[in-house]
């Protein structure tokens, strides 16, 4: 009997490694036979983590050629996950990207810099708001995008709005399952993700998760 938790725990410890879940030490081990709600992230975790484009809508003025190229020129600096999608985007439709000068992050909001001499902003309607321009003209069609799970990527030239970039994340396939048998557990499911909260809740309705924390 002495030997049964040492026992138990390298099995289980084993048996976790083979299955790719790495445990630390013992005690966290055994404190999640405890456990009885799970806080799971989206990006990466509930999906692929392999965003891909899914639509471009430009104001006036503008059009989806111009507004990939320069949110192309300027993700070339960016380690963000969207920024793949959209490089990978530019790469597919034989965009040309411009010159990048001056590239910053605004943490939580975005990126700016010079692109062929003009201001670039790319980013969440945080950043839009932090560049003084307004997404008014086309909010209900970024919301629109949320609805179906994807993400609003808005961009403003020279301080005018020039469109937004719908970016979309499938669902994993086997997300549905493990929710259902971690669900069957007991585990009560809340997802928590900096996404916008329309497009947190469009994942989680498909997925069944009634809790989120998006933002």
């Amino acid at each position: 009997l002495g030997l049964a938790t040492p026992m138990s725990i390298m099995v289980a410890t084993g048996r976790g490694a083979g299955a790719g879940l790495l445990v630390r030490d013992a005690a966290a081990l055994e404190a999640l036979a405890r456990v009885d709600v799970l806080i799971v992230d989206k990006t990466g975790t509930l999906t692929e983590g392999r965003p891909a484009v899914t639509g471009i809508t430009p104001v006036p003025g503008f059009d989806g050629d111009a507004i990939l190229g320069l949110a192309a020129a300027l993700e070339r600096g960016s380690e963000h996950p969207l920024a793949d999608a959209i490089l990978r985007a530019a790469e597919e439709g034989d965009i040309a990207a411009g010159t990048v000068a001056d590239f910053e992050v605004v943490p939580g909001k975005g990126v700016a810099g010079l692109v062929d001499g003009q201001p670039v902003g790319l980013g969440n309607p945080a950043l839009m708001a932090h560049l003084d321009v307004s997404v008014d003209p086309l909010t209900d069609a970024a919301d629109t995008a949320r609805h179906q799970g994807a993400t609003a990527v808005f961009l403003a030239v020279d301080g005018h709005l020039a469109g937004f970039l719908a970016v979309a994340d499938p669902i994993k396939d086997t997300a549905p399952a493990a929710l259902d048998a971690l669900r069957g557990q007991g585990l009560e499911i809340v997802m928590v993700t900096g996404d916008n909260p329309v497009t947190a809740a469009a994942v989680a309705a498909k997925l069944g998760i009634d809790q989120v924390e998006a933002d």
